[in-house]
């Protein structure tokens, strides 16, 4: 980590500026930043849920790396139909090759659109860090019975990093995605809530690429960013790493587990 540090300011910029985003495979920052992990262990636990389902659909996939090693965990018990969506381009065919060898098929459908499916189609749906849960869908496709099972992103989470580059943000914007609102959204779709679980965990950046690299995949954290725009502020940032340290922020995340009553 220090090695990182070492390097000069334009050296690690340029190489932040250009690692492929991607997919949602994590493993460039090793040694270069870090966070604490959930104690619940979403992806575990999900292979455990898929290992007694009939049909499954992920939302809002990724590059399907979450699902992939569920379901190679949850393996030969894994369910009979398994269905992820996802809205971006170069996720879906990232997504597509990780997951078809597996049978499942992948479906190019926007965040914010209505899920492309029938009444009451899949005994679970899962999600890992939707950017909006649409409950009004989940509970239309879960069958009664049915289990929504996901690990959400929380209030505030990395906004010590959001507000390095934005400034303060208004309360409307830093209380989204509290899992007291998530939790009465869920309700007015006619969700039971089985479990909700919050934590706050620790992050560290090591060097100004992984902030840079950061912002660059995590789009909505710091919108329209590019290095050129923040220039005067990354080396900023990159100075105060050198001499201090590690930029430190924490993430919010929450376990959420609901299902469709029957009627």
């Amino acid at each position: 980590m220090t090695e990182h540090r070492s390097r000069s300011f334009e050296d690690l910029l340029a190489e932040g500026a250009a690692v492929p985003i991607e997919g949602w495979d994590f493993s460039w920052f090793e040694g270069r930043a870090t966070e604490e992990r959930p104690s619940w262990g979403y992806a575990v636990s999900l292979a455990g849920r898929l290992a007694g389902a009939r049909a499954a659909l992920d939302v809002q996939t990724g590059g399907g790396e979450v699902l992939d090693f569920a379901l190679g965990r949850a393996a030969p018990e894994a369910p009979v139909l398994t269905v992820a969506t996802e809205g971006w381009p170069a996720n879906v065919a990232k997504a597509t090759a990780l997951l078809r060898p597996r049978g499942v098929a992948v479906v190019a459908s926007p965040e914010d659109a209505p899920l492309p499916f029938a009444d009451g189609t899949f005994d679970l749906v899962s999600s890992r860090h939707p950017v909006r849960p649409l409950w009004e869908e989940i509970a239309r496709v879960l069958e009664p019975g049915g289990t929504y099972f996901a690990q959400h992103v929380g209030p505030r989470s990395v906004f010590e990093l959001v507000e390095y580059f934005l400034g303060p943000q208004p309360p409307e914007v830093s209380a989204g995605r509290h899992p007291d609102h998530e939790r009465a959204d869920a309700e007015a779709a006619g969700l039971e809530i089985v479990d909700l679980r919050a934590e706050r965990l620790r992050i560290e950046f090591h060097d100004i690429a992984a902030v840079v690299h950061f912002l660059r995949k995590v789009v909505w954290m710091v919108p329209g960013f590019t290095v050129s725009t923040y220039e005067d502020r990354l080396r900023a940032l990159h100075e105060r790493i050198v001499s201090e340290g590690p930029f430190v922020a924490y993430s919010t995340r929450h376990l959420f587990e609901a299902r469709k009553p029957h009627r």
